[in-house]
């Protein structure tokens, strides 16, 4: 196994490549998204336990989804069942990367609790803020710059390591430490990326949001929610879609010509 270094602009071909993947399966790929989300949002409405164990699973349907965009880009068929795929290879490792995740989560929100009364730690764990007044806005602008510091290598070496173990059967620290790396080495190509991500996903969507609240105004309510549904819909899949991408073009076994 090899890892690529890509120029740039490659970052901005994910989301292209993976709308491509989007597009023949533009009804049972969403359906399998959403139903992720689904179970997703089911287990953790489960008091105390539910949090935790999809937490656990995470990296096991990170594999699921990458199985299935695998497969449609080989042009064969796919179907809701393919969602539960991950739990099929190497499932040990990957509970022990959602193992790992979850501390390693933990510690950060427990260290940003110590600048910031515990907003942020309660906020992902309850949903809300439920600290006390002490907590300054200082502090917690600070607290969010310590957390997105602390997050971001860590995201980075969770980026591939899923799919590193249950396609190459690496161990769960071989795993992070080669994704670490692979993130590192493209770092152009993920900033790139993240701004196509920040613009097609959050920018022009406020911006087609807000000039349909003024061109429709009252009856704007229809219209937004289905432009809201169509976001869900389309931008989602393209999104783990370009995930898969992003692995095809970063890593190539020994064998494959470079």
């Amino acid at each position: 196994m090899k890892v690529r270094i890509l120029t740039a602009r490659q970052g901005w071909r994910w989301l292209l490549d993976g709308f491509k993947i989007f597009r023949k399966f533009q009804f049972m790929l969403p359906i399998i998204v959403l139903s992720y989300w689904m179970l997703m949002v089911i287990l953790n409405s489960v008091p105390v336990i539910g949090p935790v164990i999809a937490t656990l699973c995470i990296p096991v349907f990170s594999v699921s989804l990458m199985n299935i965009c695998r497969l449609i880009e080989q042009g064969e068929q796919i179907n809701p069942a393919l969602l539960l795929s991950g739990f099929r290879v190497n499932l040990r490792t990957l509970l022990i990367l959602g193992v790992i995740y979850l501390i390693a989560a933990l510690a950060i929100l427990g260290l940003t609790s110590l600048i910031d009364d515990g907003v942020l730690l309660n906020f992902f764990i309850a949903g809300k803020n439920t600290s006390g007044p002490q907590a300054s806005e200082t502090d917690i602008m600070l607290s969010g710059l310590v957390a997105l510091a602390l997050f971001s290598p860590l995201m980075m070496a969770y980026w591939y390591a899923p799919v590193l173990a249950a396609w190459h059967d690496l161990s769960s620290g071989k795993a992070l430490f080669f994704s670490l790396v692979a993130c590192l080495r493209n770092w152009r190509a993920f900033l790139v990326f993240s701004l196509c991500i920040l613009i097609a996903g959050l920018l022009l969507p406020g911006l087609v949001l807000n000039l349909l609240s003024s061109v429709f105004a009252g009856q704007s309510s229809p219209v937004l929610i289905l432009f809201s549904l169509m976001i869900v819909f389309i931008g989602m899949p393209v999104l783990y879609a370009s995930f898969y991408v992003s692995y095809r073009d970063v890593f190539v076994t020994i064998d494959e010509n470079v």
